[in-house]
């Protein structure tokens, strides 16, 4: 008995996510397609890949990355999707303070708070709604367009109305009397 969990402690394959720090921002791949350029010799392939990533907590970000191999074209997205992360003010119960829409090319989107009715909403507005950590609101995508990309950026174009520049916080450095002190920055 003694000796089975001993090999159960000594596996190395049964913990393996152990040692892996948890990243920073949830993502989610929207949609990866493979894009042709023709040239002389014939035709080039790669891939584009639409992604959104966002903490849970506020902060959203929709990124493109387009590489010839589909890892690559993820790294880029998540890179992109960082740079153009936003922190959106939402209320105390996570939800969003008015009613706002948005058109993007031929996509138009409608996002309502509904209080106790949770997250109701379809494609690419879940994705968007849930990484955010929004609860308690609906999407509603009025278009007849199935463009996911167009649609995530009519959504993020409708979050940009109640959103602000993601800033990471970092403490502010004061130097007094030839000596440094680091002075916590507290989260409003």
């Amino acid at each position: 008995m003694a000796e089975e969990e001993n090999k159960k402690k000594n596996n190395p394959r049964r913990s393996s996510s152990f040692g892996r720090p948890k990243p920073e921002f949830d993502q989610k791949i929207l949609s990866i397609r493979r894009v042709t350029r023709v040239v002389a010799g014939g035709r080039r392939f790669s891939f584009s890949v639409a992604l959104v990533a966002g903490d849970k907590k506020g902060s959203i970000g929709l990124g493109l990355g387009k590489a010839g191999d589909t890892s690559l074209a993820i790294n880029k997205a998540l890179r992109n999707a960082k740079k153009n992360m936003v922190k959106l003010k939402l209320t105390k119960t996570m939800s969003i303070p008015h009613e706002v829409s948005a058109k993007f090319s031929s996509c138009r989107v409608v996002l309502m708070p509904n209080k106790g009715r949770g997250l109701v909403a379809g494609t690419v507005v879940r994705d968007i709604a849930k990484l955010a950590g929004m609860k308690d609101i609906t999407g509603k995508i009025l278009s007849g367009s199935k463009n996911k990309l167009n649609n995530s950026k009519a959504v993020m174009a409708a979050l940009s109305q109640i959103s602000s520049k993601y800033t990471k916080f970092a403490p502010e450095v004061v130097v007094v009397a030839n000596k440094e002190v680091v002075i916590p920055e507290i989260e409003k």
